[in-house]
């Protein structure tokens, strides 16, 4: 383990490997834990909360995912097939790489909107969370169905998502009644049914890229990045002008999140470059989440799993700092630390399935494993 440990903090690691994995997890949940703080922050501290405060970080993690693609070049997908559409070349990929965007695009907002429906926040965190383990497992069964994936998903796997939907699920037995009202509400049920659309759609296509390469095929993950980065930023752009312009500030009601996005652009609040900042470490947490999404020789549900559950210990990680920097705030719940106790059960069995994975994928050849970096330097010389 600690040779494991030295080799994820000291060393650059190859592709689909254990210790990327963890390099991967690590830079997720510390890019989390400091995104959940300074949500905290503005909104006890500074007095940027809200949807204000949304508007301005997502502006900033819009800003820093599209420098990076466009500045290093990610943009440049490398494939090894391309098709000709309407009358241009590019890849294949882009079938649905573009659509992925699209879905995005969607998933940004409402995500956003799903904090201000008729629903408590804690009923809209559980929808969000458990929703993704449970997408993620039916895309391997689809999958594994439709011929596309020829892994078997481990029962430690399954295992690790039952504990993991107890983790979520386990703030059920702390909802009030009414907190289900937005059932019978049709604008509440129809943004639900688009995030979970959208992200079903997007999960599907993750697994379905990379489920399809074929052994010498070009697996370009910061390409897949880049390319549905752009197309959400374009649909974003375009909707958000929409948004914007068929507004009218007077008359509209300044409960709806209509009326706060365009006043939080017209109204310019005083912290508006901090806003925009306090979005780099949102916008660069992007990266590795989808990376985590899609790493290679992984099925979707332990994908799936290890994107949520690290961005759930994270949660609990920043309501620890909030409640030690921040005057006043409380400390993480009972449920909360019963919580944590559940996921690191599901973790346990995650470390078992990833044994056998990433045994089963180097007999394969698919990955090269690791080698500390004494062996590397006898190997050297």
């Amino acid at each position: 383990m600690m040779k494991t440990l030295k080799t994820v903090f000291t060393q650059k690691t190859h592709e689909g490997t254990t210790e990327r994995l963890l390099q991967l997890s690590f830079s997720y949940f510390g890019l989390y834990v400091v995104t959940g703080f300074l949500a905290k922050y503005f909104a006890s501290v500074l007095g940027m909360d809200g949807n204000t405060y949304t508007v301005y970080n997502t502006i900033g993690g819009l800003l820093i995912c599209n420098a990076v693609v466009l500045g290093w070049g990610w943009y440049k997908f490398k494939s090894s097939t391309r098709i000709k559409f309407l009358g241009m070349d590019m890849p294949k990929e882009f079938l649905y790489i573009i659509p992925s965007g699209i879905c995005t695009a969607v998933i940004i907002p409402t995500t956003t909107l799903m904090y201000v429906l008729p629903i408590s926040v804690m009923v809209a965190m559980i929808i969000m969370r458990a929703s993704v383990i449970i997408i993620s497992r039916a895309v391997d069964e689809l999958q594994i169905r439709q011929g596309i994936l020829k892994k078997t998903v481990y029962w430690e796997e399954n295992l690790a998502v039952v504990f993991a939907l107890a983790a979520v699920c386990i703030k059920f037995y702390y909802v009030r009644p009414g907190d289900f009202d937005f059932l019978g509400n049709a604008a509440a049920m129809t943004i639900l049914a688009s995030y979970l659309t959208a992200y079903s759609i997007r999960i599907y296509i993750f697994n379905y890229y990379k489920n399809t390469r074929k052994p010498d095929a070009v697996y370009d993950t910061k390409g897949f990045f880049a390319v549905e980065q752009i197309t959400s930023t374009l649909a974003l752009l375009i909707a958000g002008a929409v948004f914007f312009y068929s507004i009218n500030l007077p008359s509209a009601d300044p409960k709806t999140f209509a009326f706060q996005f365009k006043d939080a652009l017209v109204h310019t609040p005083k912290l508006w470059k901090e806003g925009i900042l306090s979005g780099l470490p949102f916008g660069i947490s992007a990266f590795f989440s989808v990376f985590l999404f899609m790493f290679k020789g992984r099925t979707a549900t332990f994908a799936g799993l290890v994107n949520r559950l690290t961005s759930l210990i994270a949660g609990t990680t920043a309501t620890l700092f909030v409640w030690w920097l921040i005057a006043g705030q409380k400390p993480p719940s009972g449920e909360d630390w019963l919580g944590l106790a559940a996921i690191f059960i599901a973790i346990f069995f995650m470390g078992k399935a990833e044994r056998k994975r990433a045994g089963e994928l180097a007999k394969a050849k698919e990955i090269e494993p690791e080698k500390d970096s004494e062996t590397a330097a006898k190997e050297r010389n």
